[in-house]
């Protein structure tokens, strides 16, 4: 048995490294070149420099836990491989029909237009037979047909499908008769089946979460296969991929569901930020993770961060359990780039790390973030501690060229392709906050990943933040999360029924089927019996409203008390989001929808180091007065000003330095705008806030 868990966050642009050593405590980051051509060779590159660092060797590594942006990427880049649909015969315009919802509101209906479908109708097909909503055959399963359907996809060549079936969450005979008729005629095809993916009702959702599962399945099985193969050479370690839920699961049963891998890397992001936050002393927390590709920002409230099943990734809604994350394609990355009107626009394209930015010198020709935070002096001429040396004057030229297409000077251009990188992030970040009913003022924002603390101080601005926490390392926060998460699987089934005609005898057997089907994945997951932790759940609402409520459903034995106990819940929660309830007025009846459970094993946790304080005096305030300067333009207007330079690993515990300052260290950088001051805490953390004026 080895000492050493791994975790490894493949991003857009680099792969980030942490190894926990389990006797010692003591963990160790790095982070290398993501290499998008095959990113198994980033993956072992950076098991490799860890363990050098760690003076460990591949007999030493425990196990390794991941996660990756595979088909995070993917769908925010709209990149779905040509699909087909398969459904009940009349209901084939299920995917055009879609949901009466127009973004921002129906005045933008008039000038809104409607994404294309992730399947086109071309390529839609009905299959005769029908269930109804508690699962009996209404009419039945027409085989001649669906051998049709299946000949018509494989004369196509279209070799990825996904299948969804009318109640199909009551009753999967249908749609396994349709897997078994496609098995036997065109066995080459990826299928994903709704009954096995999300045992829910509403169909169309059903079927979009179905199809999202279908267009990653490909790449990301690859993907995940090609690095399990790799990591052969350490013997047969134990692999883990992180899930949206915050869990994690192994790689031999995560291709079965990649699903749940569509937030992966923004999940672990948000897990290791919470614990970070949480140990220093804020329990009401809002994420920022910014990477190559996109930023991705979440709530965590209490130390957790908050669950949604209503989630999307780009313009796919994926109806899964999953940390709620909003996405937006603003990385490090992301390319600046001109509209039809002429209008500056900024992402979601992204350059990746292959070309990559124009001052990677690897080919890349269109400006990005990461060009504008060089040319401007935000960012060293080089990362990764000197390991990547970038071409500043490539940047410039890049800039220059940006500017006269726009009339601008070369410092407004730059800067305004991050102020509209920052507007982007800040609009995600009231996404999660104030259409949810939530004040961002009464947040801490933690900003973490390589490029999430570089705008922290418009942020702060824009969105009137008190109080920013940049953890050390922040590059490495998502790596360190794996090493904090316990294997998780969700199991679901919708049960509709009125709280007065609820059976509680009906319910307890449902939770003990989903219970039972989570023991075993846990006991597949090599979890013995007496590690296993049940959370269950249950969506409720009051009859006639369209969504529900999630609430807990205490252990033990389900009896008529505890539905009761759930019912009053509800109210409470209802009110807490809303603002009102009916727990008064006999007239409105609570409905009982969804029930839940999530199986959980849980593993050890790293422990974060305390470090003394030094007091905070004239040295500790003065600790970047000998360091080196650079020429930062921190605003337009005002041009250029000399900046001091610091390493953040010179920077004690209660070192209290002022803006404007560059902070830097291997992994990122954080630029301290005149105005704000940035404080070390105990932690090792950077605690920024405004200056206080008199």
């Amino acid at each position: 048995m080895g000492r050493i868990r791994i975790g490894i966050d493949t991003g857009g642009t680099f792969t980030d490294v942490v190894a926990f050593d389990e006797e010692s405590g003591a963990l160790v980051t790095t982070k290398t070149p993501s290499t998008p051509s095959n990113p198994a060779d980033g993956f072992l590159e950076g098991i490799e420099k860890v363990l050098a660092l760690a003076g460990a060797k591949g007999a030493d590594v425990a196990s390794v836990s991941h996660g990756t942006t595979v088909a995070t990427n993917q769908l925010l880049e709209g990149k779905v491989d040509r699909l087909g649909f398969i459904t009940n015969t009349g209901y084939e315009a299920m995917l055009e029909i879609a949901r009466q919802s127009v973004p921002d509101g129906y005045g933008n209906s008039y000038f809104w237009v409607k994404p294309d479908r992730i399947v086109p109708r071309d390529l839609v097909k009905g299959v005769e037979g029908r269930l109804d909503v508690t699962g009996a055959e209404v009419r039945p399963f027409d085989e001649a047909g669906a051998r049709e359907v299946a000949r018509w996809f494989r004369g196509r060549g279209v070799n990825t499908l996904g299948i969804c079936f009318l109640h199909s969450y009551a009753n999967a005979e249908h749609e396994e008769r349709m897997r078994a008729v496609l098995a036997q005629e065109h066995p080459e095809c990826v299928v994903s089946v709704s009954s096995q993916v999300l045992r829910e009702y509403r169909e169309y959702e059903r079927a979009m979460t179905t199809l999202v599962d279908a267009a990653v399945k490909p790449r990301l099985s690859a993907y995940v296969t090609n690095i399990k193969s790799r990591l052969t050479d350490y013997g047969d370690l134990p692999f883990y991929v992180m899930k949206s839920n915050g869990g994690v699961l192994s790689a031999d049963e995560v291709v079965h569901q990649p699903i749940t891998t569509v937030l992966s890397g923004p999940a672990a992001g948000a897990l290791g930020a919470a614990m970070i936050a949480k140990v220093a002393g804020f329990d009401h927390v809002l994420t920022s993770d910014g990477g190559g590709t996109s930023t991705d920002v979440s709530v965590v409230i209490h130390g957790e961060p908050t669950l949604t099943t209503e989630g999307s990734v780009g313009a796919f809604p994926s109806k899964i359990p999953m940390i709620d994350v909003v996405t937006v394609g603003a990385g490090g990355g992301s390319i600046a780039w001109l509209s039809p009107e002429g209008t500056l626009k900024v992402g979601p394209q992204s350059a990746g790390a292959d070309p990559g930015p124009i001052c990677y010198g690897k080919g890349g020709r269109e400006v990005t973030i990461t060009d504008a935070h060089v040319f401007l002096g935000r960012i060293p001429p080089h990362l990764l501690g000197g390991e990547i040396t970038l071409d500043v004057e490539a940047a410039a030229t890049g800039v220059r060229a940006l500017a006269a297409e726009l009339g601008l000077s070369p410092e407004a251009c730059a800067a305004g392709v991050l102020e509209i990188s920052a507007w982007n992030q800040a609009n995600a970040l009231r996404q999660v906050t104030v259409k949810r009913g939530l004040d961002v003022r009464d947040f801490t924002l933690t900003t973490f990943g390589g490029s999430g603390s570089l705008l922290l101080c418009r942020l702060m601005d824009v969105l009137g933040i008190p109080t920013v926490l940049v953890p050390p390392n922040p590059g490495n926060v998502s790596a360190f999360g794996l090493l904090t998460v316990d294997v998780k699987n969700d199991y679901v089934q919708t049960h509709v029924a009125l709280a007065d005609q609820l059976e509680a005898a009906t319910v307890a057997g449902i939770y003990d089927d989903l219970t039972e089907q989570a023991a075993r994945a846990l006991r597949t997951e090599g979890f013995a019996s007496a590690q296993h932790r049940f959370v269950r759940t249950a969506d409720l609402r009051y009859f006639g409203q369209a969504f529900e409520v999630r609430v807990p459903v205490p252990d033990g034995v389900v009896d008529v008390a505890v539905l009761a106990d759930v019912a009053g819940a509800f109210h409470a929660a209802h009110r807490a989001l809303y603002g009102y309830d009916f727990s008064t007025d006999a007239t409105q009846q609570v409905e009982w929808v969804n029930l839940r459970v999530s199986g959980i094993g849980p593993i050890r946790r790293p422990e974060i180091a305390r470090h003394p304080v030094v007091e905070s005096g004239f040295e500790a305030r003065s600790a970047h007065t000998s360091t080196t300067e650079r020429q930062v333009c921190f605003d337009a207007g005002d041009g250029y000003v000399a900046t001091p330079v610091v390493q953040r690993t010179d920077l004690p515990p209660g070192t209290i330095v002022a803006g404007p300052v560059v902070i830097e260290e291997f992994g990122s950088t954080v630029p301290i705008h005149p105005g704000f001051t940035a404080r070390v805490d105990e932690y090792l953390n950077l605690i920024v806030t405004r200056e206080a004026t008199v």
